[in-house]
């Protein structure tokens, strides 16, 4: 068996389909396939079941993908160790980020990064929580930038920044005119949501419990529209289709003509940011590296967590 084989066996367990696992891995669909079916064979045991619409893992497939899982990870830590016996800032450093933090925080940290550390460039994957933490376990990512809470996966935590919560609403709204939001205000209002997956509409739940039970399809239109981005969800805002509640460096420095950002009444709700590596991971000095670059950007409102 070869490590090209157990990465393609981990992919198709990941995606659950050999087309998108193919295009995962950059192969062609029948490349991986026949690579799968050779690795069977070796084994002699069946690692899929093969549906119409899905592929589910074999029992015993489960206990071989997560030793592969293994494998495949400290192949990379062979590679990695040899890395930096040579320079530890040398070469790439895969970072993945969720959906709600990429927009706002990559612009300035890619900046930074690149005059601290122009020998490291970053391989960005922009992703949901659930998603970049099995990238983290099978080796695809190196660290990547989420907010808590998540499961405790053993990962290696370095906390960042602390961000509150403001509200934004429609220059037209009445609460347009307030200086600060109490959270039990907004159970009375149409609140828009991020769609299901995204770690921040559940945040954001967290502030409004009230919500949650109109989450679901059979009455998800009464009280929440579902929109896939904050940037989305603040057009609809704009357009006057009901109010939100969004991180403080999503909020625009220039002030807005249609939408109003406006802060909570104590206590103030919020979320941590923190940089998640693998323990296993080798090049300390480049984890130490993208904190400094964190570190240097000027986000604005927040509240910067020392090492």
């Amino acid at each position: 068996m070869t490590l090209t084989e157990l990465r393609y066996i981990v992919a198709v367990a990941r995606e659950k389909h050999f087309g998108r696992a193919a295009e995962a891995c950059f192969v062609s669909q029948p490349t991986l396939s026949v690579a799968i079916k050779k690795l069977e064979e070796e084994l002699d045991v069946k690692l899929f079941e093969r549906g119409s619409n899905e592929v589910s893992v074999t029992p015993l497939g489960e206990d071989i993908i997560r030793q592969a899982q293994s494998v495949i990870e400290q192949a990379a830590a062979i590679k990695e160790i040899a890395r930096r016996g040579k320079d530890p800032l040398s070469g790439p450093l895969r970072l993945g980020i969720i959906y709600t933090i990429g927009p706002y925080l990559l612009p300035e940290l890619v900046r930074h990064a690149i005059e601290l550390t122009p020998q490291m460039p970053l391989m960005l994957q922009e992703n949901f929580t659930v998603k970049l933490l099995e990238m983290l376990r099978t080796g695809e990512l190196d660290c990547a930038i989420m907010a808590e809470p998540f499961p405790d996966t053993g990962l290696a935590l370095a906390p960042l920044y602390d961000e509150p919560f403001v509200v934004a609403v429609p220059k037209s709204h009445p609460l347009a005119a307030r200086e600060a939001i109490g959270a039990e205000e907004l159970k009375r209002e149409t609140m828009l949501l991020l769609g299901t997956g995204h770690c921040f509409r559940d945040h954001v739940l967290e502030v409004c419990p009230e919500f949650a039970r109109f989450s679901s399809a059979a009455e998800g239109i009464r009280k929440s529209f579902e929109g896939s981005s904050l940037e989305t969800i603040k057009h609809m805002v704009a357009s006057g289709m009901g109010i939100t509640v969004v991180p403080k460096l999503s909020v625009p420095r220039e002030p807005q003509s249609l939408v109003k950002y406006i802060p909570f009444e104590p206590p103030i709700p919020s979320r941590r940011v923190v940089l998640a590596w693998r323990r296993t991971f080798t090049r300390y000095e480049a984890i130490a590296a993208l904190r400094n670059a964190v570190y240097a950007c000027e986000l604005e409102g927040v509240t910067r967590l020392s090492p």
